[in-house]
């Protein structure tokens, strides 16, 4: 295995898990229910997108799901990431949280960058 398949894996797996985890706690967490209301959306659209990274975060990790499909899992999570910087923005939230959600999109396009390098 070469280096950057390596790199590819562990970008994934953390893209993977990140979402998964912040998924889980759309369920499960009061807080994030009340981030959601403070940031203006209604309460559907977090469930939709605890269910939409769920799916996304298995599309990727999972080796034989098509190459188109994953395209469209990046290219959600890209869209979701951007989105939260800006409702952060917007919402008069501290820096951190507008940054968190760029960083985390600058760990998705290497991952995306080198899943197109080591893919055959």
């Amino acid at each position: 295995m070469n280096l950057k398949t390596i790199f590819y894996w562990v970008t994934t797996v953390a893209i993977s898990l990140l979402m998964a985890f912040s998924a889980v706690t759309y369920f499960t967490n009061p807080e994030v229910v009340a981030g959601f209301q403070h940031l203006g959306f209604p309460d559907y659209f977090r469930v939709e997108l605890g269910i939409a990274k769920i799916l996304g975060a298995i599309v990727l990790i999972v080796p034989i799901i098509p190459s188109r499909i994953k395209e469209w899992a990046y290219a959600g999570f890209g869209i979701t990431f951007i989105s939260a910087a800006v409702a952060h923005s917007q919402s008069g939230d501290p820096i951190g949280m507008v940054i968190a959600p760029v960083v985390i999109f600058g760990i998705l396009v290497s991952s995306y960058v080198l899943y197109q390098k080591t893919k055959v």
